[in-house]
């Protein structure tokens, strides 16, 4: 199984972008989807995650502009990043995971896939 994420970019801060995350398998019809970010000389930093049911988890520093959706038919994951700010700047993976439990999804360890990252700049 492989996961193609796309759709990072430059844009200003306020602005908005939708990362996609595809799998070659039927990954996302059944394993839980998440997005992780990563500045240099930090470690990786859970953003969002979605199980199938398509309840959806947020860390708070996204919460309220960050929206998680999937779409199992094409086993594709997503990420619409609204109301960019520069501290939103890094390189997002997404992954994904089999029989995740809550207290889990925030943790690098719990997922079996990774993306290879797609860049983010927003601009002040």
């Amino acid at each position: 199984v492989q996961l193609q994420a796309s759709g990072g970019g430059l844009v200003q801060a306020g602005g908005s972008l939708r990362l996609s995350c595809a799998s070659s398998g039927r990954t996302f019809s059944t394993y839980t989807g998440a997005w992780f970010r990563q500045v240099p000389g930090k470690e990786r930093e859970f953003v969002a995650a979605i199980f199938r049911s398509s309840r959806t988890y947020y860390a708070d520093s996204v919460k309220g502009r960050f929206i998680a959706s999937r779409d199992s038919a094409k086993n594709t994951v997503y990420l619409q990043m609204n109301s960019l700010k520069p501290e939103d700047t890094a390189v997002y993976y997404c992954a994904g995971g089999n029989s995740l439990i809550l207290s889990s999804i925030r943790f690098v360890s719990a997922y079996n896939y990774w993306g290879q990252g797609t860049q983010v700049t927003v601009s002040s």
